[in-house]
């Protein structure tokens, strides 16, 4: 169900909620390049925090004026269970777990050279983003895939049979490359498909 959800916001099947999620997101991410989290998360919980104290204390006004007992204007809120189920925690923490013992294998495998041309599509791939790093910073980067990650899809799904017409064309073109590397790197075999 949550990967439904994800799914539709990507693809702005709900305008409203994605413009929400969308602005809210960016709007963060702009201000994280302005002031530092501590600021940022300071100046979101201060907004948060009189825009309730401002309610409540107008609720109270309200209640003293016409003379009503609604109680506290956040009470169904306070009853509201907001701790975190130790399940949902554990299988979590699993999944995570898993990911981190996968990736260091990985590493260990790309480090330790135990296929020649990985290790090398590897080092490329550093040597790439050290070029990537010196133009972007880390936070450019989240801003700049937080808006590829919604745009991206919706343009995609417009323009599907372009797109993997020239994808597939890409890729022929990088097995040509990488077989011709194989084939002049002694020791380097090609990995069966």
């Amino acid at each position: 169900m949550d990967a439904d959800r994800v799914v539709d916001l990507l693809y702005w099947r709900d305008v409203k909620n994605t413009g929400v999620v969308f602005g809210a997101c960016l709007l963060l991410l702009l201000s994280l390049s302005v002031c530092s989290i501590i600021s940022v998360l300071s100046y979101v919980a201060l907004a948060l925090l009189s825009v309730t104290v401002t309610f409540r204390i107008y609720k109270g006004i309200l209640q003293a004026i016409q003379k009503s007992d609604e109680g506290h204007p956040f009470k169904q809120y306070l009853e509201q269970d907001v701790t975190l189920p130790e399940a949902v925690v554990h299988k979590y923490s699993d999944v995570a777990l898993g990911r981190i013992n996968s990736t260091i294998v990985e590493l260990r495998r790309l480090f330790l050279v135990e296929d020649l041309v990985d290790s090398l599509k590897f080092a490329v791939l550093m040597w790439i983003l050290t070029y990537v790093g010196a133009f972007f910073n880390g936070l450019t980067l989240l801003i700049l895939g937080l808006v590829s990650a919604f745009t991206c899809p919706v343009v995609y799904e417009k323009h599907q049979t372009q797109i993997d017409h020239y994808i597939a064309l890409v890729n022929n073109q990088i097995k040509d490359v990488v077989g011709k590397i194989q084939a002049k790197i002694p020791g380097a075999k090609k990995k069966a498909e």
